[in-house]
């Protein structure tokens, strides 16, 4: 089909007005998607921020917890270890080491005629006075007929019997003592134990020290009943 010139030049012209169009239509499009894909990309920046900030602050509430954990078990601790070392100091702990035993009795044979009668038996001064040489020979720990011997013992003659601990005792006498063995057996070299000997030669009655080679146990004593003393509170 033959146009016309006018024609020709009419679609020349529409030509590049739809070219111009379309190069128009895809660089806005790239644009819109290219601002799109940053706009995207900008966001999860801006979480992953938010995020790790969140991470931070929580790590820090961890350290803090943790810290303040830590200073709770140490503290728990030196309380534990005060309380063990005053239940030993009263005596309230079963305890166990190096130290000596001593037997004390009755003669066997009685001479019951004799006015000196008090001579044949042991008497619980004779058991306070070894108790408080070994005292003082730095015994750790001791018990009378396994009845630990704290601050509060009692050691009195009850008739026929000897009381200990609120407990009736009757001879043999075994008194065992914790501690350094050669300060122990210093503190008997006292003029007391010698008179113990001498009754032992005179009247029969037994005085007999050993150090055994196993390590002696002595039980835990009793606590103390408060019903009527509390703690003093501190003037502030």
């Amino acid at each position: 089909m033959n146009l016309p010139k006018n024609g020709k030049m009419m679609l020349t012209v529409a030509g590049l007005i739809l070219g111009i169009l379309f190069i128009s239509l895809l660089k806005t499009t790239g644009a819109a998607g290219s601002t799109a894909r940053t706009d995207t990309t900008l966001a999860s920046l801006i979480q992953i921020g938010q995020e790790n900030e969140q991470l931070k602050n929580d790590i820090s509430k961890l350290k803090e917890d943790l810290s303040k954990f830590q200073a709770g078990q140490n503290a728990s601790k030196v309380v534990l270890e005060q309380l063990d070392t005053a239940k030993r100091n009263a005596g309230l702990t079963k305890v166990t080491g190096p130290g000596l035993r001593i037997t004390l009795d009755d003669a066997q044979d009685r001479d019951i005629n004799n006015e000196d009668i008090q001579y044949y038996v042991i008497h619980e001064e004779y058991i306070r006075t070894i108790v408080n040489l070994l005292w003082h020979g730095g015994a750790e720990a001791v018990a009378v007929n396994g009845q630990r011997i704290t601050g509060n013992t009692e050691i009195f003659c009850s008739g026929a019997f000897i009381q200990i601990g609120q407990t009736r005792q009757m001879p043999p006498y075994v008194i065992e003592a914790v501690g350094d063995v050669n300060y122990l057996q210093s503190s008997l070299n006292f003029y007391f134990w010698d008179r113990l000997g001498e009754y032992q030669e005179q009247y029969g009655i037994t005085r007999k020290l050993e150090v055994p080679t196993e390590p002696l146990v002595i039980p835990a004593g009793k606590a103390q009943q408060f019903r009527y003393s509390e703690p003093m509170k501190e003037a502030k």
